[in-house]
């Protein structure tokens, strides 16, 4: 993975501190997830689905599930 870098200038907006991102630094999506670590902020951004897109990735399962109901009482015997 190539290392790109740009010099960008921090601003204010309000009582935030900013930058304007370039265009080659854009991220996906309208959310980020932002860190510090050190003097160095990393910022993520946050992609929604991700886990039902790998989900249905994956191949079934050949084994069947145990039956968990096996030792428990049937439900109309449990006291209300």
């Amino acid at each position: 993975m190539a290392t790109h870098e740009r010099h960008v200038r921090l601003f204010r907006n309000g009582r935030n501190q900013a930058l304007r991102i370039p265009r080659e630094f854009e991220l996906e999506g309208e959310e980020a997830l932002i860190r510090k670590e050190g003097d160095r902020l990393i910022v993520e951004p946050i992609r929604k689905g991700r886990l039902l897109k790998l989900l249905a990735s994956l191949e079934p399962l050949e084994e069947p599930f145990p039956d968990v109901d096996d030792d428990l009482p049937p439900l109309n015997d449990m006291p209300l």
